[in-house]
């Protein structure tokens, strides 16, 4: 909800009309709160001296954005749709299939998953040529990337128009195939989970792990706080479909010790428990 939020923030400042759609008006009032108080943080700073001309671009910035609890009723005026909702393949199949029926020729349709399958959501409309991945990162304000997914039906002027939108909104778009976890979470994920690993193996501590890769890879954050970062149960489920997908591949295998924190609803800053305790 908060990606899908700061997504419509960060293209709705670029000076496109965005209409952000969720299912209630209760959470699109929580959802526009959020994007105001984050417009006016990076007002602060980008107008600093400026104050007039910060406010005049919250207001033109406002301006641009309306919102919807009707999908369908919106989607006859869009040029581009892009689909941030929950993580589950059948539930975006459904979505896709019914905004193809009302969505005009030109449309294009993306979806903003880490996980799933860019090919298999594509299949669910009748427009594979105008479908593609927009993988935004957290928080979307802040993070300059967009991986960009190509299918293997996606249209040359499909992928064009993407790399384009994600250049216009301020992001640096890389390109890759339509591939289990794209580029980053297909380097970070089995990464992560090595190191869940070596730490269930007993060979180091999560905490020498941690310090470990922030002081001798010059990574931000170590391993287990990046996974309490990102939610247990997120890893988990990413780590299951890939382990379905190619069952043989060592580096996709599931994690017991992984597997016992989920089960015990220990997931991560969240819940304030996951490998570490938060208060």
């Amino acid at each position: 909800e908060e990606t899908h939020s700061l997504k419509t923030k960060v293209a709705a400042a670029s000076g496109h009309t965005v209409v952000l759609v969720d299912q209630s008006d209760e959470i699109l009032k929580k959802s526009t709160k959020g994007i105001e108080e984050s417009l006016k943080r990076v007002t602060k700073k980008k107008f600093a001296d400026k104050p007039e001309a910060g406010a005049e671009f919250i207001e033109k910035t406002l301006k641009n954005l309306t919102t919807s609890t009707d999908a369908v009723a919106v989607v006859h005026s869009t040029d581009l749709v892009i689909e941030a909702i929950v993580e589950n393949q059948e539930i975006k199949n459904e979505l896709f299939k019914r905004l193809d029926k009302f969505a005009p020729e030109h449309t294009i349709f993306a979806s903003n998953t880490s996980s799933l399958q860019i090919t298999q959501l594509a299949n669910s409309t009748t427009r594979q040529d105008r479908f593609g991945g927009l993988h935004f990162f957290n928080p979307v304000p802040m993070m300059k990337l967009v991986e960009v997914i190509k299918t293997p039906m996606t249209s040359q002027k499909t992928y064009e128009s993407l790399m384009d939108f994600s250049k216009a909104v301020g992001k640096s778009p890389v390109s890759c195939k339509d591939t289990p976890g794209f580029i980053v979470n297909r380097l970070l994920v089995p990464y992560m989970m090595e190191a869940v690993r070596l730490f269930e193996r007993g060979d180091a501590s999560k905490e020498d792990i941690d310090v470990a890769m922030k002081l001798g890879a010059g990574y931000p954050m170590g391993p287990f706080e990046l996974l309490d970062y990102v939610g247990l149960d997120t890893s988990k489920y990413i780590i299951d479909g890939w382990h379905a997908l190619e069952p043989n591949n060592p580096l996709f295998l599931p994690s017991p010790l992984l597997d016992k924190l989920v089960e015990e609803k220990k997931l991560g800053r969240k819940t304030g428990e996951g490998f570490y305790k938060y208060n």
